[in-house]
């Protein structure tokens, strides 16, 4: 930032002006040893006869400025400082104290999101923590479309430096938003304040969004082939995607295989039924199983390969009936993942 500040410099010259003045001599004679002086001449009365003119100096002409020839202006870049998460019915949001990216942290005092304080800070990541209902701290809602919008502004005003008034940033306003959906798929159960259990079915709107995949022995990555050997385990995982729904647990109710894309055809082997039970381990003595649970919305579990006896194309479809249900529900008879050891 550059400043230009005005310099005045004051002269005060006195003019000197010596008006008829008159000059008298008295000769008185003088004696040494050179003897006397010489004879003076009568003293004759003088005046200055035009006044005095004076005039200021003419200042010296300005020289024109040099500039550097690859001078660039600095522009501001914007800084990644800020970060929030939306929940359910509430936003979290953190802000580096360099909220400005030049290096100076702000204090705790100055920022705040809609006028509501941080509720605290954390040193070692060196942030402002904010949290706040999705309906306090001065939101604004908007309905747009399909969507609900709750917008948050982080203020930022810098305070004067010491007992003076100066500053040395600007304030900063940063808007926050927070889209939710307005229309979402549920059973024909009434929900509750407890948090029933909802079943899924499709409809014409929106449906939840499930997926099955197989995955690499280390269950890590989707397999890239369905090509499989006997002895072989397949590895399943089913999930659920949560977006803003309350939290989901995904379930297995069936799985059936086939030699055709029919459920219904014959031969059929239906290796996981009554809600989530396994059987294939229980029936065959395999070590098919599920995995225990990581996540609500994923679930796990692994088969042993198999072919059906009078059938030697040596290619089978497996068709699975997935449910989920709210998280908060009770683990029963209808929401289970459950394996057999041992028969």
């Amino acid at each position: 930032m550059a400043f230009s500040v005005p310099i005045v410099l004051v002269l005060v010259c006195g003019a000197f002006s010596v008006a008829a003045l008159d000059f008298k001599w008295n000769a008185h004679p003088a004696s040494g040893r050179f003897g006397h002086p010489p004879t003076a001449s009568p003293q004759e009365k003088r005046s200055f006869g035009e006044p005095m003119s004076w005039q200021y100096p003419t200042p010296p002409t300005e020289e024109e400025p040099q500039f550097p020839p690859a001078f660039e202006q600095k522009v501001p870049k914007p800084v990644d400082s800020i970060s929030a998460v939306c929940g359910e019915n509430s936003v979290w949001v953190e802000a580096n104290k360099d909220l400005l990216g030049i290096g100076k942290p702000v204090q705790a005092a100055e920022v705040s999101l809609g006028g509501c304080p941080a509720i605290g800070e954390d040193p070692d990541a060196d942030v402002l923590i904010f949290e706040s209902k999705l309906h306090g701290c001065g939101s604004q809602l908007e309905m747009v479309d399909d969507s609900f919008i709750y917008t948050f502004t982080l203020l930022y005003t810098p305070t004067p430096l010491g007992g003076s008034d100066i500053v040395r940033t600007e304030d900063v306003a940063v808007d926050i938003q927070c889209h939710y959906q307005r229309k979402h798929d549920v059973s024909s159960w009434v929900l509750t304040p407890t948090l029933s259990p909802f079943s899924v079915v499709k409809t014409d709107q929106e449906s939840l969004h499930f997926s099955i995949k197989l995955l690499t022995d280390d269950w890590r990555s989707a397999r890239p082939s369905p090509v499989y050997l006997m002895g072989d385990m397949m590895k399943f995982e089913v999930s659920v995607k949560q977006f803003y729904h309350v939290p989901l647990r995904v379930t297995v109710d069936s799985c059936v295989a086939t030699v055709a894309a029919n459920v219904d055809t014959v031969p059929r082997y239906v290796f996981l039924g009554n809600n989530g039970c396994l059987f294939d381990s229980q029936l065959t003595g395999s070590s098919s199983r599920f995995l225990p649970r990581s996540q609500n919305d994923k679930l796990q579990f692994q088969v042993e390969a198999f072919r059906f006896q009078q059938e030697d194309n040596g290619v089978i479809y497996i068709s699975c009936n997935v449910r989920a249900t709210s998280a908060a529900s009770p683990v029963d008879g209808t929401n289970k993942a459950c394996s057999f050891a041992n028969g």
